[in-house]
């Protein structure tokens, strides 16, 4: 049966490997695990560092889109009220101009 470990005790003795204090195998030896798996740990992490790093600027890059995007749309959202309330402004006179029209909804009246 396989052993999984825990992320967060794969970190302390990643950090521990790295810190070089103590040969790989003693720290094998009081984690209980294979000197060989650790060196594949510490590998990992090292390798990965690069990455992690990376994805913070591509992180701040999209929350910078996010953030314009935002900020579009709030222009967008004032120009549609700014509409909405020019709308309601003239309506009324829009209407009575219309009822006598002969193309209004309700007309009345004879039809040729």
């Amino acid at each position: 049966m396989r052993k999984h470990y825990t992320p967060t005790l794969k970190a302390k003795v990643v950090l521990e490997l790295l810190k070089d204090e103590k040969p790989v195998t003693r720290i094998a030896s009081e984690q209980g695990i294979h000197p060989t798996q650790l060196r594949g740990w510490k590998k990992q992490a090292v390798d990965g560092l690069p990455e992690l790093f990376a994805e913070s600027t591509e992180a701040a890059r999209a929350a910078a889109a996010q953030e314009r995007k935002q900020e579009e749309l709030y222009a967008e959202i004032g120009r549609l009220t700014t509409q909405v309330a020019w709308l309601k402004k003239i309506w009324p006179r829009t209407s009575r101009a219309l009822s006598g029209s002969p193309w209004s909804i309700g007309r009345t009246g004879n039809y040729p």
